[in-house]
């Protein structure tokens, strides 16, 4: 209990740290949203101060009143859950964007970096168990595609499947002349026919580093003194690549899957640009585009919150799967 208060305490400082930079950090790019807003109604007429004042009441930015006071209304509007109405997607609320988007980003990223999480501690942890195998051999060639920048592997996949053979559509979530959302296996199978090359892209750019961390891991965990006890004992090796080498060999991946987990939101930033993807990344471009503070830190909030939730899930999880973490704490 002690462990668990002490990994709360943290986690609440580290969400109030992350909410105090979430306020000041839009404030620090030039403009304002109430700004953009009255230009895009000065180009219909006159603007009076009255209108301003109105725009402020409605985006909920009151830009007149000092930092500290703006601070105070933000945490006071949080707690109500009020995270008020958005400028680039006016006048739908930054509630209702954030619902519309987030099920995007979370099917897409999320279901790839599982993928290629589990695709990976496998395959590093038969490369780990056959030494010198081609499947050993092989890991040299997926790390390298970590080194090509992500973009740039995406975009090369688009031109060759979605272009050259045009075996996958080039953009959009799903085919939106043919379906209409719902719980239907024609929406469902549009959204994963749409989804399947941004995921393909995820897969392959990061399963790499999972096959080469996990290798490395079992190399090392082989060498222990109970693999040789349980060799000794007669054991299947089976049992012992899975319950004795993988199972230690496997800890510090899955604290890098946490991490990969909790930035499932904040990744989505390039993968929804280059195929246009209805999810999270696509909103946040647009808001900062349209410095729309409300839904800047809408998006923030939800992107601390997906970090700091699976970081602390994982660092309880961790303490059962390994009792030596709470005896160092």
């Amino acid at each position: 209990m002690k462990y668990i208060l002490q990994k709360l305490g943290f986690y609440l400082i580290a969400f109030w740290a992350a909410l105090t930079v979430n306020f000041f950090l839009p404030r620090l790019l030039p403009g304002n949203p109430v700004d953009i807003m009255l230009a895009k109604l000065a180009q219909r007429g006159p603007v009076t101060p009255e209108a301003r004042e109105a725009v402020e009441l409605l985006l909920g930015t009151n830009t007149d009143a000092p930092l500290i006071v703006q601070y105070w209304q933000y945490l006071g509007k949080l707690f109500t859950l009020d995270l008020g109405t958005s400028v680039a997607f006016f006048p739908a609320s930054v509630t209702d964007i954030i619902g519309q988007t987030l099920p995007w980003t979370i099917g897409l990223i999320g279901i790839a970096t599982i993928i290629s999480f589990v695709l990976g501690v496998v395959l590093g942890m038969l490369a780990g168990w056959k030494r010198g195998s081609w499947l050993d051999n092989l890991i040299p060639v997926t790390t390298m595609l970590q080194s090509v920048p992500y973009f740039w592997l995406a975009l090369i996949l688009l031109f060759v499947l979605g272009g050259m053979w045009d075996l996958f559509p080039l953009n959009g979530g799903y085919n939106v002349y043919e379906v209409s959302p719902g719980w239907n296996w024609a929406f469902i199978s549009s959204v994963i026919y749409y989804g399947t090359l941004p995921a393909l892209t995820i897969v392959i750019s990061s399963v790499g580093g999972w096959m080469l961390g996990m290798r490395n891991m079992m190399v090392s965990t082989l060498s222990d003194d109970y693999i040789l006890t349980a060799e000794a004992k007669g054991l299947r090796p089976s049992r012992i690549m899975t319950t004795y080498a993988a199972r230690n060999a496997v800890l510090p991946s899955v604290a890098g899957f946490a991490i990969s987990l909790g930035f499932v939101v904040a990744g989505s930033i390039v993968t929804e640009a280059v195929f246009s993807y209805p999810g999270i990344g696509s909103a946040l471009l647009n808001a900062v585009g349209s410095n729309d503070y409300s839904l800047m830190q809408g998006l923030f909030l939800v992107i601390t919150l997906s970090v700091l939730g699976a970081n602390l899930i994982v660092d309880l999880l961790y303490s059962f799967i390994d009792p030596r973490t709470r005896a160092r704490s």
